[in-house]
């Protein structure tokens, strides 16, 4: 992926890392469109951002995603990029029988995603060069038990962005999936924000623009933060860090 010349669409990015990315690529001269449920958030990143456009989707709801898919390439005709970064993560307790939050979770981790990309996939197929960009997380590869569907939904992303690669393999559209570790956002709550033991977002994002520079043909973008989580299972002992990672985090939550 150039780092620079591109029109970029990037979900969830009125706030957390999708803001952040959207902020970078516009710094170095992309044009970036945010889409995002949230047109307060939209407003103020466009508004900190001069030149920045937004388009609410919700990208929960397949109904609004054609029409939002339509709409953005005609007022975008030149977009060569797509970030699937919207997401939701929220804990469950398995034992209390309800299944409204992995529902929720899997459509808008999940198929969301799967959607906007088959909307956007013949777009960007005419691109003399194109790039979709899954994101992913740490915990695709090591779970936290505390969020189970969000870590499954993760793990499914980076499956299908494996396949999804392969088929494109020899089309002009690049697929890279980024994994972010644990960092210093909203996601889920004001408490994650500022955890000390997470990845503060601006060295987070900074670490992840010189990847993307430095590895343009990369299939994954790996900060170092996230290696452990990423090679757990390569390693050999993944039951003894999967459970010493679990425990870590049970005691730091709320």
């Amino acid at each position: 992926m150039d780092i620079q010349g591109n029109t970029i669409l990037i979900t969830g990015g009125g706030s957390g890392i999708g803001r952040a990315l959207a902020e970078a690529f516009h710094a170095r001269g992309n044009r970036v469109v945010i889409a995002g449920r949230r047109q307060a958030a939209l407003d103020e990143t466009t508004a900190a951002n001069p030149g920045m456009a937004s388009a609410l989707l919700d990208i929960e709801a397949p109904s609004s995603i054609g029409e939002f898919a339509e709409r953005l390439t005609r007022e975008h005709p030149a977009l060569n990029v797509v970030i699937h970064n919207a997401g939701i993560m929220r804990p469950e307790d398995i034992k209390d029988g309800a299944t409204d939050t992995a529902e929720a979770t899997i459509a808008t981790n999940l198929l969301g995603p799967i959607r906007l990309n088959a909307a956007l996939i013949g777009h960007l197929l005419a691109q003399p060069k194109a790039t979709v960009m899954t994101v992913s997380s740490g915990l695709a590869f090591t779970p936290l038990s505390l969020t189970p569907t969000y870590c499954a939904t993760k793990a499914a992303i980076h499956s299908y962005s494996n396949s999804l690669r392969y088929q494109l393999r020899n089309s002009n559209v690049q697929v890279m999936e980024l994994v972010p570790p644990y960092v210093q956002t909203e996601l889920m709550g004001e408490q994650q924000k500022n955890d000390p033991n997470a990845m503060p977002l601006d060295a987070f994002i900074a670490e992840v623009m010189r990847l993307i520079e430095s590895q343009p043909d990369a299939h994954e973008i790996l900060v170092e933060r996230v290696k452990p989580l990423r090679f757990a299972e390569a390693s050999g002992n993944f039951e003894a860090f999967f459970q010493q990672f679990n425990d870590q985090m049970a005691r730091h939550a709320p």
